[in-house]
């Protein structure tokens, strides 16, 4: 049998214990130790689509019930997959050439206009408001947390990446105009506007994320000072202050990184600063896997340096500084995963258990990724000009000092709790 000769071949860390439909039992052991788990797969036609296109149908089987977690949770048996398939490139030939195609056509599977874009955010972020409440934080940060010492709770990690990015931004005087595209649920432009001093202009394409956006900043007395607008990146035309874009960039598509770059070049003033913050992979180009682009994020990639680098350059852009935060968005996806699980009745009530299971595995799978698969998150601050930043990074870490110690970073809008130090800020 074809699926048991892959499956000898690519287990050599740990150990996967498979029942097969016909109840037979086959375990397979690596030469180093490692993780173990199992699985029991219940249809032929599971293990003929295993054989052929694994990236695709092992979530597909075990969305429909048709691969089930043997004696572990689906998070244990993906972290054996994972281990073992990252260790073991081109042990499965048939995925070899899926993998090959899929780097061949992937400039236009991430070609992404702005009604394609448009569709792509709805599929993704337009879902039921209630699911992201919970088992985001409070604020509803859906991106990569900062998490200095690694005990930090989920709303301190993600209070303390606003604030980290703020200091990158170099917000030292009142009312500097920010433009924040890819606003989510406008936490990190209440932030930037309450406790910086910025006046902020979020953009979206979800109109889910949009009402309730403005609904917030109402809510927070801050209309005056941040305002959400349904808009594509590529429709901006005016110059501001200070960029910044967090988790978005992943949706902009391989064809596009020129564009958005030329974008943040022109609508920096000359002593404007950008930052882009998303996620990227260390192992250079590649493809997203097929799975996560049909249910999770379609039109979705997160791309190596060497990709994105060249655009900035075109662009005429300087690179003032880089951050690689490696773990964090492990950290990250393991505190949603927890509380996923915890709310789990809750979200089934939302939608079925097909689409907990969907849910479950991209959590458990993206976890994994930053854990054995080379991704991570970057950090880019860019500049128009040579001279818009200090000589060094002091500045960077002064401004999170002051804000730390809860001493005025710039002018407030009016007093707020800190979430991290529960004090008012002034």
């Amino acid at each position: 049998m074809l699926f048991h000769a892959i499956l000898k071949r690519l287990i050599r860390q740990g150990t996967l214990t498979v029942r097969m439909p016909d109840g037979t039992l086959r375990r397979y052991q690596g030469e180093r130790p490692g993780p173990a788990a199992g699985m029991e797969i219940r249809t032929r036609r599971a293990v003929r689509r295993l054989t052929l296109n694994p990236a695709l149908a092992f979530g597909e089987a075990y969305m429909d019930g048709e691969i089930v977690p043997l004696d572990c949770s689906i998070y244990e048996l993906l972290e054996v997959a994972c281990i073992n398939i990252n260790a073991s490139r081109g042990s499965h030939p048939i995925e070899g050439l899926m993998q090959s195609w899929r780097l061949a056509r992937r400039r236009l599977d991430q070609l992404n206009p702005a009604g394609r874009a448009r569709r792509n955010v709805a599929h993704h972020y337009d879902l039921n408001g209630r699911l992201y409440s919970l088992f985001l934080d409070r604020d509803r940060q859906y991106s990569c947390a900062y998490f200095p010492t690694g005990q930090e709770t989920l709303e301190e990690a993600q209070a303390l990446k606003k604030r980290h990015i703020a200091s990158k931004l170099k917000l030292d005087r009142p009312d500097l105009e920010v433009l924040d595209i890819g606003s989510g649920w406008g936490g990190l432009a209440l932030t930037l506007a309450r406790d910086w001093g910025a006046r902020v202009t979020g953009i979206t394409l979800s109109t889910e994320q949009l009402e309730a956006a403005r609904a917030r900043a109402e809510e927070a007395g801050l209309s005056d000072r941040v305002r959400f607008e349904l808009m594509d990146y590529r429709a901006w035309n005016r110059p501001v202050d200070r960029i910044v874009s967090v988790g978005m960039f992943e949706h902009v598509g391989i064809d596009h990184y020129r564009a958005f770059f030329r974008m943040v070049r022109n609508s920096l003033r000359e002593d404007g600063v950008a930052l882009i913050h998303a996620i990227g992979r260390s192992d250079g180009p590649g493809s997203t896997n097929p799975w996560l682009a049909k249910y999770i994020f379609p039109g979705g990639y997160s791309p190596a340096l060497s990709e994105v680098l060249p655009a900035v350059e075109k662009a005429g852009l300087w690179v003032t500084d880089i951050e690689i935060l490696r773990l964090h968005y492990a950290q990250t996806l393991a505190h949603w995963r927890r509380r996923f699980a915890a709310n789990r009745d809750a979200i089934a009530s939302l939608y079925d258990e097909r689409f907990c299971r969907m849910f479950e595995f991209y959590l458990a799978g993206s976890e994994l990724a930053f854990r054995h698969g080379g991704h991570m998150n970057w950090q880019l601050q860019l500049t128009r000009s040579l001279d818009a930043l200090p000589l060094t990074r002091d500045y960077m870490f002064e401004a999170e000092r002051r804000a730390a110690a809860g001493a005025a970073v710039a002018p407030s809008v009016a007093a707020s709790p800190d979430p991290v130090r529960g004090i008012a800020r002034t």
